[in-house]
């Protein structure tokens, strides 16, 4: 256990005030008040965090090494240690009058390897200021006060106690450029304190001001710490004759320190692949008798004694019913709008066959449907930009070889189901156990970007279409000859005046659309502004969509109503017209096939991936896992939506990972000056999705409300779902470290396990990756876009038997564990 002690003078006391002349302090003394501030922080894990070993390795052979230091106080100590830095590292201009100083040291060795290379890599030389850095290591120049230290410390039942033989003492200034280590061992006990009273050992660490989290002060503290906090090699210390044996003693600790715990994380780690891991539940669960596939039968073992209680379970606490509501109203305008907006792309790729009124009927339907019978009610099902996209593939197809669209388009959803229902029934979803996060998160990244990209492209299609026309660039020429005329004409002229030209409508298309998203993430984000009382803020973050998009459309429809904004098509006479199939060549019947096999892939995939992200053990779930069976019910409902010629649905992203969030009690945790989000407990409840999409099919009877909702909303909502999206995608993260300065990166585990070269190797080959998918699935060649699911299959093949070829398993371990 260690304690860092931080005691910066909080405010000096005017000693000329007359209450302090009447108080007992007639000598002239001031009085000063210091905060006093004691952290917990733990050893340094010298197998998982690669910055240990190195940082001994690097410093224990160009550390300043005092040994027998004659008895000295604190201050003269330091001041021995600085100069001598000093002497080494900044070399004097020469001239006679030049002169070492004086050491106090008696019988001493010292010792300091100098690497001015990379002190001076940039040009510079260091400045080392010791009045400055005198001032940063003391409280108060006259009381030998340590501002910063690190000591070990021994607990017992009712007790600590400190170990008092040795202190690191750290310090910080602007005026150095790469860190010092000085390590002093004193002839006799010295007393430096009342917690340190007779220390033997000084370890002295000298940090730049501004220096990556991992190599900071207190990091490199720790280490130094974690290897001083042994008796044993104290001891051993304590009888070393030579500065070469002193540092051979703890270059040999270091090595036996390190194959010691990385004996233990080999031991300690399980399988990251074995079943029991991943769902340790899975051993206790009773298994009932059935007589469906086995697979099946385990995921309904787990759920269906939770069954019932995924109904009334909300209703146990007392923010329970407040958090269905918020929940219940985000994903009514988190699933409607998504599918309005799918719809209006599956109605221009299929020339109005499947009409937005159908998608929204499909969304109600299958919501409810998988809500009432999934293993996993959390994850919501909704159609996606991948099933758009191939929805479109599909049509081309079916114009080029001149075939009915509803006849193949329902033939290749029930092959799809088919084979669904195989890999249901067979177990295959057991496969996603090589799935790991970084696939699963590239797919997550693929489908924000996706969302980014179709609203980018509805705001430059209106822009192209009443902006930058030929009429618009005319009415510029027409009205440039007026003014160079001054002619007062008023009017255009007819020809002019019919044309397209309406860029007010394109600017308040693109007002109302960064308008959505800069709301709603503003109000996403006001939990963590100081306004209003916690319990208010909370609430405004719960229905941060939901205001956006009402505002927004107010804004739009009635504000502005003068302006002609476009609109969608929501009338439709035949929603529910089941599929008369037509007679069908053996080509047709195998040619779906090949689509419907292609689709399947998409779909378990996409399914498995929305479901992995759900039940990741940092959601904190309780009530199990039903991969196989959801995956069954998912087949079910898309064979069933096939034959109406309703649009396909599957766990969707982001919809099912923030449907977990809003239903989460979250607290926010302060490491090291970083703020993270921990999710405390998740409310796993039917209610949520069953109510939302109860509220969706009754959306259907207020059609005329749905036509006032701007298009440009609509793309706002997108790239919402798109930024909140990004939250917590560890890939993401990686990606902005290329941009941050490496003072500033966040104290991840990753971080601190893994060499920095490490890491950007595995998130440039992250990138490549994603890259491949974009271009496959925004690819202006419809065929490429069948590749997709096949790139997806590749991407997890790829991880498990090429990815450990280039970095290392205990790297990986930490930067892609599964979720």
């Amino acid at each position: 256990m260690y304690e860092c002690q931080i005691l910066p003078v909080i405010d000096e006391v005017n000693t000329n005030s007359p209450f302090l002349e009447t108080s007992a302090h007639k000598d002239g003394a001031h009085i000063q008040l210091v905060y006093n501030k004691t952290e917990h922080i733990p050893l340094k894990d010298f197998a998982a965090e690669i910055r240990g070993g190195k940082d001994i390795k690097e410093f224990i052979h160009s550390a300043l090494v005092l040994l027998d230091v004659q008895d000295t106080s604190i201050g003269d100590l330091l001041e021995i240690i600085l100069r001598q830095i000093k002497q080494t590292y900044v070399p004097h201009n020469g001239g006679s009058g030049a002169t070492s100083p004086t050491l106090s040291v008696s019988n001493a060795t010292t010792t300091m390897i100098s690497n001015t290379v990379s002190s001076m890599a940039s040009g510079h030389r260091e400045n080392l200021n010791i009045e400055e850095i005198k001032q940063a290591l003391f409280v108060n120049d006259r009381v030998r006060i340590l501002a910063k230290t690190l000591q070990a410390t021994t607990a017992t039942e009712t007790n600590w106690t400190y170990d008092q033989s040795w202190l690191a003492i750290m310090c910080t200034s602007p005026s150095i450029l790469k860190r010092h280590v000085a390590i002093a061992r004193l002839k006799n006990p010295c007393n430096l304190g009342r917690n340190c009273q007779e220390a033997r050992f000084i370890v002295f660490i000298l940090s730049p001001m501004k220096e990556k989290g991992t190599k900071n002060f207190l990091e490199t503290g720790r280490t130094f710490a974690t290897i001083f906090a042994d008796i044993e090699l104290r001891a051993k210390l304590l009888k070393a004759a030579t500065q070469q044996e002193f540092i051979s003693i703890i270059d040999k600790h270091t090595d036996h320190l390190m194959e010691q715990q990385t004996a233990v994380v080999r031991t300690s780690l399980p399988d990251p692949f074995d079943d029991i891991h991943t769902n340790p539940d899975a051993s206790k669960d009773h298994i009932y008798y059935c007589s469906l596939p086995s697979d099946i039968c385990m995921d309904l073992s787990r759920r269906l004694p939770h069954y019932f209680s995924d109904y009334y379970d909300i209703f146990k606490t007392y923010r329970g019913p407040q958090k269905v509501l918020s929940t219940a109203v985000f994903l009514y305008f988190a699933c409607l709008l998504p599918s309005i907006a799918f719809g209006v792309l599956n109605s221009q790729a299929t020339n109005d066959t499947i009409s937005v009124p159908k998608a929204v009927a499909s969304q109600c339907l299958g919501g409810l449907f998988f809500s009432i019978f999934a293993g996993q009610p959390l994850i919501v099902v909704s159609t996606t930009a991948p099933l758009t996209i191939y929805v479109k593939v599909i049509y081309g197809l079916c114009t080029w070889y001149d075939v009915d669209f509803r006849d193949t388009y329902a033939l290749v959803g029930l092959w799809n189901s088919f084979f669904l229902i195989l890999y249901a029934i067979f177990g295959v979803s057991k496969v996603m156990k090589w799935s790991t996060r970084s696939t699963e998160e590239i797919f997550a990244l693929f489908v924000s970007i996706a969302f980014l990209v179709d609203a980018s492209a509805h705001v430059y299609k209106n822009f192209s279409s009443t902006y930058s026309t030929v009429i618009c660039e005319q009415h510029d020429e027409y009205w440039t000859k007026q003014k160079l005329n001054k002619s007062t004409a008023l009017s255009l002229p007819e020809e002019l005046s019919k044309g397209p030209c309406s860029r007010d409508s394109s600017l308040l298309y693109l007002l109302l659309t960064l308008g959505t998203v800069w709301l709603g993430t503003f109000l996403y984000k006001f939990k963590q502004t100081p306004y209003l009382t916690s319990a208010k803020r909370e609430l405004l973050t719960d229905y941060a969509l939901p205001v956006s998009v009402i505002v927004m459309s107010l804004v739009g429809s009635i504000l502005f109503s003068q302006i002609n904004l476009p609109s969608f098509a929501v009338d439709s006479l035949h929603l529910f017209d089941m599929v008369k199939f037509k007679p069908v060549s053996v080509k047709q019947i195998v040619g779906t096939g090949v689509l419907g096999f292609s689709l399947s892939l998409l779909m378990f995939l996409d399914q498995n991936i929305a479901g992995a992200i759900v039940n990741s053990p940092a959601n904190k779930l309780k009530k199990g896992k039903a991969f196989h069976v959801d995956l069954f019910v998912i087949a079910i409902l898309n064979g069933w939506l096939s034959l109406f010629g309703l649009t396909w649905m599957h766990g969707a992203l982001p919809l099912s990972p923030l449907h977990v969030k809003a239903l989460a009690d979250t607290e926010e945790r302060v490491e090291q000056g970083h703020i993270q989000s921990v999710i405390v407990k998740v409310r796993e409840t039917r209610l949520t999705v069953l109510i939302s999409h109860i509220f969706i099919g009754l959306s259907l009877l207020m059609r005329h409300v749905l036509k006032r909702i701007p298009m440009p909303v609509l793309d706002g909502l997108f790239l919402y779902l798109a930024l909140t999206s990004l939250d917590g995608n560890q890939f993401f993260e990686r990606v902005t470290l290329f941009f941050t300065e490496q003072a500033a990166y966040p104290p991840n585990h990753y971080i601190r396990q893994v060499p920095q070269r490490k890491i950007h190797l595995f998130t440039c080959l992250q990138l490549i990756q994603l890259l491949i998918l974009c271009a496959l699935g925004f690819s202006p060649i419809l065929y490429t876009k069948l590749i997709l699911p096949i790139w997806l299959v590749f991407m997890v093949a790829f991880r498990y038997r090429l990815l450990p070829k280039l970095i290392a398993t205990k790297y990986l371990r930490a930067l892609d564990q599964r979720l």
